[in-house]
Formats: C-alpha cells, sequence, structure tokens
C-alpha cells in the first residue's frame, strides 16, 4: 500500500507546484487591485449548474495537511482567503464543491486549477498551499466524487454506471471550476487574473488535454504530464500483465521481473551512442526475454532458475494487449519500466475498479478468470462505450491553437502505468489533424523522460520545472526548444538531460561527461 501510495502522490498537483516559475514568476503589477478583503464574492453560475452556497474564511496558512489517502504536507503557507463553492446540475442531485484558495497578500497576478489523482478529480490541498506559496491564486474542484481510489459512485442503487458523477470527473467539473475560480478571483481581488495555468499530472493530465479538447478558452497555458489520456483504452490494457500471467499459469516474482528488465536496459544503453545508465528510445530495444532462460538469480535468499514461461510472460506483457488472432490492440509496459508494478499479486487498483464496475458492471467479477478472448471483449465494450465520454483523445486542437493556448507535456519512457507510446499516439494523431509537426509545435509540445516513472519528474523519479518553460513561453513568446530535466539512472545516480522536443532525440556528441547535458545533443529521430 505504501508502495501504491507513493506512486499515487506524485500524481497530485503537488508535483507540478512544487517546480513552479522562480525568475520567471516575478509578481504581476497589482497596482490596480483593490483593498483585500476575505468576504463572500458573489458568484455567477456556470452554464447548466445552480450555486448552492457561498462561504469565504481567511485561513492563517503556516502547515497544510494533504487529505484523504495521499498525505502530504506543505509548511511556511502564506495567509490565504478559501472561497468554497457548491455547485449541481439541476435534477441530477449531485454536489461538487470548488475551492479557490487566494493569498492575502504577494498575489502574482496569476491563477492555476489543479487536478487530480487517480478517482481523485481534483486537488487534497497540497497543491493548492504550494500554489498560494508561490503566490498564486488557486482553484480545485472535487467534482462530487471521492478519493484517490474511492469508487463508491460508480454505480447507482440499480447497479447501472452513475451517468452524473462520471461526466463531472470526465469533463465537465473541470471546466467548471476554471468559471468559478477566475470570478472569485475577481471578486476578491477585483481584478481578473492577467495569466491562467492548468497543471496535473496521470488523472490531472488528461483532465488538462480534456481543457484544450474542449474548453480551449479556459486556460492559456496547459502543462499537462504522463496524461491519462485514451482512458478507455489504456485502463484496461493495464490490466494485460495480470491477464497474461493468470492464463499462462506463471506468475514471476518481481525479483524475477527485475533481472529481465536491467538485462534489457544493459543491451539497449547505449543505443543513444553512450552507456549512461538509461533507455533512450524503449521502442527501438530488441533485446529478446528468452536469453535469460537458463540464468539464476538470487531472491530473497533464494536461487531461482529463470524459465521459457517466465521469459514467454515477459515477452507477452513488453509486447502489450492483443486479441486471440494477435491483432495489437494497445502498448504494453515499456522496456526499462518496473514490470511488478503492474504484475504483483493483486492487480492495480485502478484499472481494477475501471473493468469491474464501468466495464463489467460487476464489482464481484473475478479478473483471475478472464481469458484472452474475454480480455478482448471487454477492451472493445470501454471503447465503444467510453471513448466519448472519457477518452480524452480528440485530435482537432484547433479552437485551443487559435485562442491563443500553449500545451506542454512531458512524459517518463519508464512509465509502469501510462506507456508514453500512447501519449506519442495521440501527438501523431494531432499533426496528421493540423499540418504536421511544424504547426502543431507552434502551440504544442511533448518531451519524453528516459528512465523516468510514472510522475516521476514531480520530485519522485528526477525533477524538471515545466511551468516555468510554460509561462515563459505563454508570457514572453519563448518556446521551449529543450526542457533541462533531472534524470535518475540505472545506478541511481542523477544526471542532467536536456530533453528534446518530440520528435527529436537525446544522442551523445562522442565527447563529454556522460552525466552532463551538454555531452548531448537534439537530433531528428530519423537519424538513429
Amino acid at each position: 500500500m505504501r508502495r501504491l501510495l507513493t506512486v499515487l502522490a506524485a500524481g497530485v498537483p503537488l508535483a507540478a507546484a512544487v517546480y513552479l516559475p522562480t525568475a520567471s514568476a516575478e509578481t504581476q503589477n497589482a497596482s490596480t487591485v483593490t483593498a483585500f478583503s476575505c468576504t463572500t464574492p458573489s458568484v455567477k453560475a456556470p452554464a447548466g449548474t445552480a450555486v448552492e452556497s457561498v462561504t469565504a474564511v481567511q485561513q492563517a496558512g503556516g502547515t497544510i495537511q494533504g487529505t484523504g489517502i495521499l498525505q502530504g504536507t506543505v509548511t511556511d503557507v502564506p495567509a490565504y482567503c478559501e472561497v468554497t463553492v457548491t455547485l449541481t446540475h439541476p435534477g441530477a442531485d449531485d454536489h461538487a464543491k470548488v475551492r479557490t484558495w487566494l493569498p492575502v497578500s504577494g498575489w502574482n497576478g496569476r491563477f492555476q486549477g489543479l487536478g487530480g489523482s487517480a478517482y481523485l478529480a481534483g486537488d487534497n490541498n497540497v497543491g493548492l498551499a504550494t500554489a498560494v506559496k508561490q503566490g498564486y491564486a488557486a482553484v480545485t474542484t472535487d467534482a462530487g466524487v471521492g478519493d484517490a481510489l474511492d469508487t463508491s459512485w460508480a454505480l447507482n442503487s440499480a447497479g447501472q454506471v452513475n451517468t452524473t458523477p462520471l461526466k463531472n470527473f470526465a469533463s465537465r467539473s473541470q471546466h467548471e471550476a476554471a468559471v468559478v475560480g477566475k470570478e472569485v478571483v475577481d471578486g476578491v481581488y477585483g481584478k481578473r487574473p492577467a495569466y491562467s495555468y492548468f497543471t496535473g499530472c496521470s488523472t490531472g493530465g488528461r483532465q488538462g488535454y480534456m481543457e484544450a479538447q474542449r474548453y480551449p478558452g479556459d486556460y492559456d497555458g496547459i502543462l499537462a504530464d504522463a496524461p491519462a489520456v485514451n482512458w478507455d483504452e489504456f485502463e484496461v490494457a493495464t490490466l494485460w500483465p495480470q491477464i497474461v500471467m493468470n492464463n499462462e499459469k506463471t506468475h514471476p516474482s518481481a525479483c524475477e521481473f527485475k533481472a529481465f528488465t536491467d538485462a534489457a536496459v544493459t543491451a539497449c544503453d547505449k543505443l543513444d551512442g553512450i552507456k549512461d545508465g538509461l533507455v533512450n528510445d524503449p521502442s527501438r530495444c530488441d533485446f529478446d526475454p528468452r536469453r535469460l532462460i537458463g540464468t539464476k538469480v538470487v531472491c530473497e535468499g533464494k536461487e531461482l532458475t529463470i524459465t521459457a514461461a517466465d521469459a514467454a510472460v515477459v515477452r507477452k506483457i513488453w509486447d502489450g494487449p492483443r486479441t486471440p488472432s494477435g491483432k495489437k490492440l494497445w502498448y504494453g509496459v515499456p522496456v526499462g519500466a518496473d514490470i511488478s508494478a503492474l504484475a504483483g499479486a493483486d492487480a492495480f487498483p485502478v484499472p481494477a475498479a475501471w473493468v469491474k464496475l464501468w466495464v463489467a458492471n460487476d464489482p464481484s467479477l473475478d479478473l483471475s478468470t478472464i481469458t484472452y478472448s474475454r480480455f478482448t471483449e471487454l477492451f472493445k465494450q470501454s471503447q465503444a462505450e467510453y471513448d466519448k465520454v472519457i477518452g480524452t483523445d480528440d485530435p482537432d486542437l484547433t479552437d485551443f491553437r487559435k485562442s491563443g493556448g500553449k500545451l506542454l507535456t512531458w512524459h517518463g519512457l519508464a512509465d509502469e502505468y501510462i506507456p508514453a507510446q500512447g501519449t506519442v499516439h495521440y501527438r501523431k494523431q494531432v499533426e496528421r489533424e493540423m499540418g504536421g509537426t511544424k504547426r502543431v509545435d507552434d502551440f504544442y509540445r511533448l518531451f519524453l523522460a528516459p528512465g523516468t516513472s510514472h510522475c516521476g519528474l514531480n520530485g519522485q523519479d528526477g525533477s524538471t520545472d515545466g511551468l516555468a518553460a510554460l509561462t515563459a513561453w505563454v508570457e514572453h513568446g519563448k518556446a521551449p526548444k529543450t526542457l533541462p530535466a533531472t534524470l535518475i539512472n540505472a545506478d541511481g545516480q542523477s544526471v542532467s538531460r536536456n530533453l528534446c522536443s518530440y520528435p527529436q532525440v537525446s544522442r551523445y556528441k562522442g565527447y563529454g561527461d556522460p552525466a552532463a547535458a551538454s555531452s548531448f545533443r537534439c537530433v531528428s529521430s530519423s537519424r538513429h
């Protein structure tokens, strides 16, 4: 459970807020802001909603504790005004709380919307507190649903999908939070924000893409990392390692899985021109797990021998979901990622809940009995029923581009939960829809991080300052050619890299310290 919470916590808005702009985050001119008063502002209900209540409470700040299973702590938070607006969609019997935190002093003129993690629609106070500490007015919504692993809202009393909270979680509540939050800022400060940003990873990343696709005028800039786009497909695909192990009746241990991963990283490390403990492009790694058959590994003091059955399981997991006839459905666990994260004793709870509740409508479904054929049926059912609801894969970003919006994403190439190839797939679709790489680069840039786990650059597995790059792009027109980052290699060492803007890739120059970003350059992937 501790490991699970660490992973989920990496996706909460704290991640996006920890590395907020520094030099680029100078306070905006606040001379026209009226005298601060934390009183209840007048709030007009967003279209299709009604306002149930509005409260305003001035908080002293100090140490803020994160709520729910994700927890977290932020210290030295300045005093802030907390405005809570409860919305409902008439006739739907839902109640979504929109919380806006506004610093009592030192507001930088900016507004930040915060995304969620897993089934948590918004922030658990950690991201809000960090944003306020950095001078932002910040907003989040609970969408009327629960905590990160709370799916009690999925089905109604008749055992059918509860469509209202799903629609809230999938799309509309984040938009309504943006509308309400900006109104609150205007009501408290007497002026609207100069710039508005959205930040999130995982579920929060998906929410950012949904904003760009459906509500292109909400934000000037969107930082949406390791995005859970293609939700209807990848959530089912995330069960694939369990399906493989159960159908093949072979369950390698985490230690044995690590042996395969370590061997693959060693074999493919030099593809970028230097042995540096990082696989620069896992999709080009053709390591055959059968090479380990007969190899002895020591796991918890016991010597084990890698079998052909073990290798077959790993090969299928890396390859990804296929139909019984061999047609590829989705991407597998990337080479270099922690296979055991999805191939443990129990299924990962997020996709397990999705398949049981929303797809099969059967909370008692025994996932261990799902055959390859049944898996294919569930995958296609999820696509058919939920792509338009929560798929978040519309490649037409014309309106977002016309609005002047900028979308920046980084995604770890060793993401064990959401394969980066899904994000690459979406980016390619956008290029086909909107005129090619150069035209898309004008408003949407993707950076792939070698060796990085799920939401890892939020501080769990390296770091970067994506929001600083985004603000420079939005406010000063400085499009990021690279994204400076600290990565953690296979030996646990910190190395610096300038992440390349997709589709370029990093290549060793042939000289220099392999731990230094200056020793690498970005080249066209076709030159590899």
